[in-house]
């Protein structure tokens, strides 16, 4: 297995930078879109998203906190959340299990679904 390096150079309309790689333990992915409406809790993984361009609006039980450029947030396994983004672009790092389940959340439309899905991966829908 090789190092994943990143460049620092600035996207474009033609060539958006993404980076992405992942490892044994956590895997990093630059994204820009919301995280699912709904709130959701994973009982065995952390989180965390680091801000680089606009706004993260993070939901938690209690609360609502924006996270902009340049700040970061952790949230630990066990904390029900969910984020929107607003004129976004962040990195999350996140856990090869995470992965996995985003990865068959996207590839499942029905919603119906989704519940099930969260459970396999040791995590629960709340809403």
């Amino acid at each position: 297995m090789q190092p994943t390096l990143s460049t620092d150079r600035a996207p474009s309309l033609d060539r958006p930078a993404q980076f992405s790689a992942t490892g044994q333990s956590f895997a990093i992915r630059e994204w820009r879109g919301s995280g699912p409406a709904k709130l959701h809790v994973h009982h065995a993984d952390d989180e965390a998203w680091h801000v680089l361009e606009g706004v993260l609006r993070f939901r938690f039980a209690d609360r609502e906190v924006d996270v902009r450029a340049g700040e970061t947030v952790f949230v630990p396994a066990g904390v029900a959340h969910t984020y929107e983004a607003i004129g976004a672009r962040y990195l999350v790092v996140l856990t090869p299990r995470l992965v996995s389940l985003i990865d068959e959340l996207q590839r499942t439309r029905d919603q119906a679904e989704h519940s099930a899905i969260y459970k396999k991966y040791d995590s629960d829908l709340l809403e």
